[in-house]
């Protein structure tokens, strides 16, 4: 087993390792970074945000492809950090940083025209003002990672902020330190100054120092549960959030659906990665003329897959120990309320690893239907039609992303559902898209990156009105005659309030 060296911690500092899931062997030993290292870490990032500034759109997207050809060239180094850390295949490793890159450098590509200024329509009564908005980076951003894609989900803000113009602070998950350390060493290698982008690593003292740091704003990938926490301590800052917590993704199978292909795709979104996906799917609400077929096809496929080291196994561990109870508990919850196990059960935990597990007719109060699993484990259930489908789809307090398979239907079916994204006769697809918008509603958090609209989550608009001409009648001053009011209210009536302001 490989041992990793940043070379970040010093003679009497506190630190935590980093081990391999499937073994417990470590991998390296990191920094605790206490709250006074954290401040000087954000004071530093704010120092040098102007000169990043400086170099405008053109000079920080030769800097960020510049990175991004960079970690093409490192792919397998860095799948490889991944797979170490997490314990899934290298396969899915290389995945997940090729997608990050992708982002990365979309995101470089397109910062300059999502943000350039645009102007506005000043309206009749001031159509002598030239009314434009321009975006300015916030600043400093504080970046809290997750371990389950500990390059892929990071990224999707890291990427955004830096292309925005902001300077970035980033504490990855204390499961996957050595893939935060690498993503910030790798920057270095081809940043034009320091302390652009900076890893501070740790535990949850460390992620709440940040939270307290004074950032400009703060982007957190993780539980609902911890996401209230890190939302309540920035409120005391006043610091703007952007949250992506946990989902309890549906799939809906209509009658026309091609039952093959959604039940493959079905059966990876769930188990991949051992369920340990926020947008993986967790319960299928499939039409009951196609359900015996769909559930046929489902445990063909899933009766093949099975857990073991990135070597050998179709997917990892529990990258998270405890997450083994939640798992085991919402199997013995599904089938306590009359579920039924048609593959694998409680039995199936077997730490590290959950071998799958596929339930069906789950009452929708259950635990295993109520609560996000994170574990690869499956509940299908049949529905008379897609109105009971998105009702049931809809009860549920997340609203992260869906699923949905129809030849005919599908868009109408979309576009009652209650979630920030949908797949449709495909799988999770909206997050490798690099141009559309990521993110939940309800429980599964709000804000937005990937896109368009992650860039711009990263700036704050500046209204600029200047007065190209005056006009003979004066409307903001203390010498405003009656003359101007009356003429103020002929022109409200006569317009009906168009084209006023």
């Amino acid at each position: 087993m490989r041992q990793y060296d940043f070379g970040m911690t010093q003679l009497n500092e506190a630190t935590f390792s980093s081990h391999f899931p499937v073994t417990g062997n470590v991998l390296g030993t990191f920094p605790i970074t206490d709250s006074a290292a954290v401040n000087e870490a954000v004071a530093s990032a704010r120092v040098v945000s102007p000169q990043w500034q400086a170099l405008g759109f053109r000079g920080r997207r030769k800097v960020l492809l510049q990175w991004s050809k960079l970690l093409i060239s490192r792919i397998d180094e860095i799948s490889e950090l991944i797979s170490q850390e997490t314990g899934k295949p290298e396969s899915d490793a290389r995945l997940e940083a090729g997608l990050a890159i992708g982002h990365l450098a979309w995101a470089a590509r397109h910062a300059e025209g999502v943000l350039r200024r645009q102007h506005r329509a000043p309206g009749l009564l001031m159509a002598n003002m030239q009314a434009t908005v321009e975006r300015s980076p916030v600043g400093v951003v504080g970046v809290i990672g997750p371990w389950n894609y500990p390059i892929f989900t990071p990224m999707g803000s890291i990427s955004y902020a830096l292309a925005a113009g902001n300077t970035v602070v980033f504490k990855p998950s204390e499961f996957t330190p050595a893939v935060g350390v690498w993503i910030s060493q790798s920057f270095a290698e081809i940043a034009p100054f320091a302390h652009i982008l900076t890893t501070v690593t740790g535990l949850a003292d460390t992620g709440r120092a940040l939270c307290e740091s004074g950032v400009d704003k703060l982007a957190f990938t993780g539980s609902t549960k911890t996401a209230r926490v890190v939302a309540a301590t920035c409120a005391k800052t006043m610091t703007p959030v952007v949250l992506e917590c946990g989902g309890k993704d549906p799939v809906l199978v209509e009658y026309d659906a091609n039952i093959k292909l959604a039940a493959d795709a079905t059966v990876w979104s769930a188990l991949s990665n051992a369920g340990q996906t926020c947008i993986g799917a967790e319960r299928v609400y499939v039409h009951e003329r196609v359900a015996d077929a769909f559930i046929a096809e489902v445990l063909a496929i899933a009766k093949n897959i099975h857990p073991g080291d990135p070597q050998h196994g179709n997917y990892g561990p529990a990258t998270m120990p405890k997450q083994l109870d939640i798992i085991s508990g919402h199997i013995k919850d599904a089938i306590a309320s009359g579920g039924r196990a048609l593959l694998g059960g409680a039995d199936s935990v077997k730490a590290p690893y959950v071998e799958p597990v596929i339930l069906v007719d789950v009452p929708e109060n259950s635990t295993a239907m109520r609560e996000e699993t994170f574990g690869p484990t499956l509940v299908i259930n049949r529905v008379a039609d897609m109105n009971d489908a998105i009702a049931k789809s809809n009860a549920s307090r997340y609203g992260l992303g869906a699923s949905v398979w129809s030849k005919r239907h599908g868009m109408k079916i979309a576009a009652q559902l209650q979630c920030g994204m949908v797949a449709i006769n495909s799988t999770i697809s909206f997050a490798a898209v690099a141009s559309v918008p990521f993110g939940g509603v309800k429980d599964s958090g709000y804000g937005r990156i990937h896109g368009p609209e992650g860039i711009l989550e990263f700036t704050y608009p500046r209204t600029v009105v200047r007065a190209r001409f005056q006009l003979p009648v004066v409307f903001t001053s203390f010498r405003r005659s009656k003359f101007t009011d009356k003429l103020i209210v002929k022109l409200v009536r006569l317009l009906n309030g168009y084209s006023i302001g």
